[in-house]
């Protein structure tokens, strides 16, 4: 038996206003508040949604489930349904004989560019449904932090805005705020996962490490993806889809080769994410000088970001090292395939492409930039890349490569904008360029004049006419 007494319990609420507030909410997600001067069409643009009569229905359905089975936590499975449900819409065929044919080739040239070795897992073709499927889970758990915090505020927030008659019923009705909420963003993401699986051409393209579990890791091109990055350019198909296999195998070693990357990188997402702190006078101050019926300024809320609030020093400071440890990968990467490509006809064209891809990303990945606060923008990927250049220049590609091996040998910030103190670092601030190797018939000819020079010094032969007596 409990012996609490109900005083020092929370309010409870009001059974007539809990019921006036759920019919309010029930006459919105039925539709039926359209009536009052709820329009869903305005609704679904200021949230980023497609406005047409189905994806309508899909949203309104998934908030009204929210509502009858509220849950303290966010039902992801919205993110799976809605996110295969718009990779699917226009998904064009695709040959994947042309990726299968580059794989081999790509993986002989990178040999010869790097010591970082073969994936035990081989490469694949995959389409767009099959890429949503593998990386839906990874792009969950990085947004999932801050839909915790967006949904918790947003609640807060209403909590101020309702009339004082229902103030007493948000404790009952908060569980049901926090679902729809969540409902909501879970919808969003969905959405932006769909749209980022038209957009990519290659397991890497957006830089983290989306693919995990048996079989996953050898690196994957996406054959529409490819064909559609090549449309763009005024280059052979085959030649685009070898350079885009290089680059993808070479960031699939590395990932393999350095165990402790991907943890390392993942966690430091998820933790600038978790630290994130929604203001709820932030949201109060928006939403006061806002027009519901003004849809052009509420989609601008939205798309700007403006609900996500600046970082604090703590984040500034681990986003900084975020995209020290982008631009590191990418750079790395970006020397390594260079090199393997030498010899494609074309490669410095598809090159330059490819890093102002990476530089400035497609509307997906702003869409997700603003859902979550989290840029994965390399921003210094030119200045990694000609730091990993001069290290292989002054120590070799062997010392280059070793710099992976843990989590502390790898360049700082600092040395990233002064490379002078990586090469002292490495006591190679003295050394020369490594000289390009000769090859077999250029060394067997060396020793050959070599072997006839010493003979003829030990012999003391001399071909000059001696002077007569």
């Amino acid at each position: 038996m409990n012996d609490r007494e109900p005083d020092d319990a929370a309010p409870q609420p009001d059974d007539e206003g809990l019921r006036e507030l759920q019919r309010m909410l029930n006459e919105m997600l039925s539709g039926g508040g359209a009536t009052q001067g709820f329009d869903p069409a305005t609704f679904a643009q200021a949230a980023g949604l497609p406005g047409d009569p189905a994806a309508l229905q899909g949203l309104f359905a998934t908030m009204q489930q929210a509502m009858q089975n509220p849950s303290e936590t966010i039902d992801w499975s919205t993110t799976r349904r809605i996110a295969l449900e718009t990779a699917r819409e226009g998904t064009p065929a695709s040959d994947s004989a042309a990726a299968l044919r580059a794989f081999p080739v790509a993986s002989l040239w990178l040999d010869e560019a790097t010591d970082v070795g073969q994936t035990a897992d081989a490469p694949r073709a995959i389409n767009r449904i099959e890429w949503v499927q593998q990386t839906v889970d990874t792009w969950i758990s990085l947004a999932e932090p801050v839909a915790e915090s967006i949904t918790r505020a947003l609640t807060d927030a209403l909590s101020t805005q309702l009339p004082e008659q229902l103030q007493s019923t948000l404790g009952g009705i908060a569980p049901m705020l926090r679902s729809v909420a969540g409902a909501l963003f879970a919808t969003q993401l969905g959405q932006i996962v769909g749209k980022l699986a038209t957009e990519v051409s290659a397991g890497g393209d957006v830089g983290i490490p989306l693919f995990s579990g048996e079989g996953r890791e050898g690196g994957a091109l996406i054959p529409s993806g490819v064909t559609a990055f090549a449309d763009g350019l005024d280059q052979d198909e085959e030649a685009v889809t070898l350079y885009l296999a290089v680059r993808e195998l070479a960031h699939a070693r590395l990932f393999r080769h350095t165990r402790w990357l991907r943890l390392h990188l993942i966690t430091a997402i998820t933790e600038y994410a978790k630290g994130m702190r929604i203001e709820t006078s932030h949201i109060e101050d928006l939403a006061r000088d806002l027009d519901p019926s003004d849809a052009d300024a509420m989609q601008q809320l939205v798309s700007s970001g403006a609900l996500i609030p600046p970082k604090t020093p703590e984040q500034q400071s681990a986003h900084e090292r975020l995209e020290t440890m982008l631009a590191l990968i990418e750079g790395w990467v970006d020397v390594v395939t260079e090199r393997a490509v030498s010899r494609l006809p074309g490669s410095e064209a598809i090159a330059e492409m490819v890093r102002r891809r990476r530089a400035v990303g497609g509307p997906a990945e702003h869409a997700f930039s603003t859902l979550v606060g989290l840029e994965l923008r390399p921003r210094r990927m030119r200045e990694a890349a000609a730091m990993w250049r001069l290290v292989a220049e002054r120590g070799g590609v062997s010392r280059r490569d070793a710099l992976w091996a843990h989590p502390d040998l790898l360049p700082t910030a600092e040395e990233l904008d002064h490379p002078a103190r990586l090469l002292e670092r490495l006591g190679l601030a003295g050394e020369t360029p490594e000289s390009v190797p000769a090859d077999e018939f250029d060394q067997a000819l060396a020793a050959l004049l070599d072997e006839g020079l010493g003979d003829e010094k030990s012999t003391g032969t001399d071909d000059r006419d001696e002077p007569t007596p």
